[in-house]
């Protein structure tokens, strides 16, 4: 590569750390900035702490980055779904074919955390306390007020890379761009943290390795699993209406609803009412925008430029994606920014629309159809036509969360599949009653194998 560019990264959140970690390892000049103090010091929250989905994809970015042995003591994987009826039943429903098919769920702190740690070990500098105020295009300077002191600074930099989050200030300057889309769509649902403490002997008051849903038609609490014994808990309701964090007033209301509606969850939560006015009602943006990129002066990445909502565990795992295209365009043409940047975006913006999309309908599949025995049932047969015809007939999650193919593929053979599986489902109520011939001639007539796309 030719003389290296200074380059300045903007947000210290997850993709920072490690594409900044991958750039330094390729003889790149980084420099990160962080709006919030440094929480290896200050206890402060962690942003959207939605504890994290983990899954193939982030992996295999945290391998090719080079820091996969620390944030493996850091997981928990998860075998499937446990689904907890209102009257206490448990039903478990299996992420994959086998044991190896798991998510892993781990603290957005703690991951937060080992990734800093990962990027200062490799010399990255990060700089906290800087709130990005302004980024000016035209003269490559990005603005920081100190959030202590109120101190002003600018630094000038050949090349910006805003991976500041959904709320991106990188982005809100190219707002001013001429023939700049931009698109955001929130959810009518709020969500609220709660917690599970672990037990007197410090382990978990559930099933370790799932995670478990409350679903409950319009609504839904789920729970995730913390090496700490702790399961983090995510209330979520609609902001108004029946059932909407509008109806629930005082502590009276947090437990009649919790008493109708979650009755074996509450003996669990014994600073319930407590966690629940402690904590704010968040909201849930699915974001679309373009271009990503400036000639070569500035980039945005992950949920800066495309935002999704949490409901098919791969908002992290998209953004780390975006890391390992971004770096595979790099060490094809080097700093050669207009073309890696132009096709980055051309890569990336497609598949991105497409999960963002598929988010948005996984919230209502683990909201209203996780309980229904029609939806379960079709889930095995899933499995089932998997196990006959491997790598041909893959799931949609599978495809999603256990693979790499692109989330528009997957998108798009997911619609086949459905297609497929309710042609051979509707008129039946058992595997073995299943028309496997038909479900042979139907799987060869319409997909084709998966590593073949």
């Amino acid at each position: 590569m030719a003389a290296k560019e200074k380059i300045t990264i903007v947000g210290s959140g997850l993709a920072g750390p490690l594409l900044a970690i991958s750039l330094k390892k390729r003889g790149l000049d980084v420099e990160l900035y962080e709006r919030r103090p440094d929480m290896r010091k200050v206890h402060i929250s962690a942003g959207r702490s939605i504890n994290l989905a983990l899954s193939t994809r982030g992996i295999h970015a945290l391998k090719e980055g080079g820091v996969w042995p620390q944030i493996e003591k850091i997981i928990i994987p998860m075998r499937g779904r446990m689904m907890h009826a209102v009257n206490g039943e448990l039903t478990f429903q299996p992420y994959g074919k086998d044991e190896t098919e798991v998510i892993n769920s781990v603290s957005r702190a703690d991951l937060n955390i080992a990734l800093m740690d990962a990027a200062e070990a490799h010399g990255v500098s990060i700089r906290f306390n800087q709130r990005c105020t302004h980024f000016d295009l035209r003269e490559r300077a990005v603005y920081f007020r100190d959030e202590e002191t109120d101190e002003r600074r600018t630094v000038s930099a050949e090349l910006v890379i805003g991976t500041d989050g959904a709320g991106s200030a990188v982005r809100t300057d190219f707002l001013k761009m001429n023939r700049f889309n931009f698109s955001q769509q929130y959810l009518d649902y709020g969500y609220k943290e709660l917690t599970i403490p672990p037990t007197a002997d410090g382990k978990h008051a559930m099933e370790t390795h799932a995670l478990h849903i409350w679903p409950r038609g319009s609504f839904m609490l789920i729970a995730l699993p913390n090496v700490d014994g702790t399961f983090g808990c995510i209330l979520f309701l609609p902001f108004e209406g029946k059932n909407g964090f509008q109806q629930i007033r005082n502590e009276a209301d947090v437990v009649k609803t919790f008493e109708e509606f979650f009755p074996d969850a509450m003996p669990l939560m014994p600073k319930l009412a407590e966690n629940f006015f402690a904590n704010p009602i968040g909201s849930m943006v699915t974001i679309k925008c373009s271009p990503w990129s400036h000639g070569n002066r500035a980039l945005l990445l992950g949920d800066a430029a495309h935002a999704i909502v949490p409901f098919f565990g791969q908002g992290l795992n998209c953004s780390f994606e975006d890391c390992t295209v971004l770096l595979e365009l790099l060490d094809r043409y080097g700093e050669n920014w207009p073309v890696v940047f132009r096709d980055f975006e051309v890569a990336r913006k497609v598949n991105t629309d497409a999960i963002a999309d598929m988010a948005v309908e996984n919230f209502v599949e683990m909201r209203d159809k996780v309980a229904d025995p029609r939806f379960l049932f079709k889930k095995k047969v899933e499995l089932a036509l998997e196990a006959r015809f491997p790598g041909l007939f893959v799931p949609k999650y599978a495809m999603v969360t256990f693979h790499r193919v692109p989330y528009s593929v997957a998108a798009s053979r997911g619609r086949i599949q459905n297609r497929i599986l309710a042609e051979l489902c509707d008129p039946v109520e058992k595997i073995e009653d299943l028309d496997w011939r038909r479900a042979d001639e139907l799987i060869h007539r319409d997909l084709t194998p998966l590593d073949e796309v």
